[in-house]
């Protein structure tokens, strides 16, 4: 196990080290509340892989990212939310990226203004 997978938050998340609010899990992905929320829907979609970020990631991980998406998609069609909802990767701390595992945040369940931030 690389030394980033035994601190990253996230991937203690996916190991069961640190608790969590699990929304979904397959091979791929795992799925859960975020601690903070922003919207009444802000559910959190990282990959089993530890990936640091989109700008760390490599072009065999574009079907991982886009399996976090599809999950995405699937839990705003359970909560209802599909008449608008957004999904956001942060990259770097100038975007507010605060851990870093590659991570989509599906926010929704209300009026999302633009331009975000």
């Amino acid at each position: 196990m690389a030394d980033a997978t035994v601190s990253c938050l996230f991937c203690r998340i996916i190991r069961g080290e640190v608790p969590a609010r699990k929304i979904r899990e397959d091979e791929h992905v795992f799925a859960f509340e975020d601690i903070n929320p922003q919207a009444p829907t802000h559910v959190l979609v990282v990959p089993k892989k530890h990936v640091a970020g989109l700008k760390e990631a490599q072009s065999e991980d574009a079907e991982l990212i886009g399996r976090c998406q599809l999950a995405a998609a699937e839990i705003a069609r359970e909560r209802k939310i599909e008449h608008g909802y957004r999904t956001v990767l942060n990259v770097g701390p100038g975007a507010g990226q605060s851990v870093f595992h590659l991570h989509v945040h599906l926010l929704g369940g209300r009026h999302l203004s633009w331009p975000p931030g």
